[in-house]
């Protein structure tokens, strides 16, 4: 899958909840590769900036040759992309990583987890997949973004914070509450979200892959700012580490530490 840098067209932006942009870009060339849980980097267009943000890709129109990427405006970079509206134009890169298995969920029931920003990269995985999407996502409080585009593309169970809506807690106290089983499972989120998946997953028995949110640099592989501590010994570095852009950001969870 070959990795394209292009000039991409804004086409709609909006705040979708506090803090929280969904933007639709024009990027024809990478819709039609990109596949559900992998992510593309956007440029500044303040040459002061020189690194790109990766951003997960929430929805893709292969047909419109458009993408769709929900994110949380966190520092300037994120700032700057919030302000864009239709017509103005940044350079991306992708499509970038591995995203997630769905060829292995084909008849399966899939357990899908989001937390936080990790919900976005859900909404694509489950309306590729060619199963029984069961979707958790988990938020801060009642501000519940995608909440209705995740009704339509499976069965959808919340967890908040702060109890206001769904199961009080995490997403696998409401994975318990409301007796959930699965085949398999595929997460993105916070690592400690992750990381107590993980156990639940080694609990029950069953595959679980997930998506590492990691600070990136170059996106590509090179420069080993994203590594994750892994089982095995990688090719590249020779030690035990995965580098998250390029190996990833998907991943068993059993091949890497949390």
């Amino acid at each position: 899958m070959a990795k394209l840098k292009m000039k991409s067209t804004v086409i709609e932006q909006k705040m979708i909840a506090d803090g929280i942009c969904s933007m639709w870009l024009d990027a024809k060339e990478i819709a039609v590769q990109a596949k559900p849980g992998q992510f593309i980097s956007v440029y500044s267009n303040d040459k002061s900036r020189v690194l790109p943000r990766p951003i997960s890709i929430c929805e893709i129109d292969r047909e419109k040759g458009t993408l769709r990427i929900v994110y949380r405006v966190v520092g300037k970079g994120t700032e700057e992309f919030s302000k864009a509206e239709a017509g103005d134009s940044f350079e991306i890169l992708g499509p970038l990583g591995n995203g997630f298995p769905i060829e292995e969920a084909k008849g399966k029931k899939v357990l899908m987890i989001g937390g936080g920003i990790g919900v976005p990269p859900m909404l694509q995985t489950a309306k590729e997949i060619e199963g029984e999407a069961i979707i958790v996502s988990g938020y801060r409080n009642q501000d519940l973004f995608l909440k209705e585009e995740l009704e339509s593309a499976g069965t959808l169970f919340i967890a908040t914070e702060d109890g206001s809506v769904g199961t009080k807690g995490n997403v696998v106290d409401a994975i318990r509450e409301n007796q959930i089983e699965a085949d398999m499972m595929f997460a993105c989120g916070p690592k400690p979200m992750l990381r107590a998946l993980k156990n639940y997953a080694l609990e029950k028995g069953i595959p679980c892959w997930i998506s590492m949110e990691e600070k990136m640099a170059c996106g590509v592989g090179a420069c080993l700012a994203c590594v994750c501590q892994s089982k095995d010994v990688d090719s590249h570095s020779h030690v035990h580490n995965k580098r998250i852009c390029k190996d990833g950001p998907v991943f068993l969870s059993t091949e890497v530490e949390l």
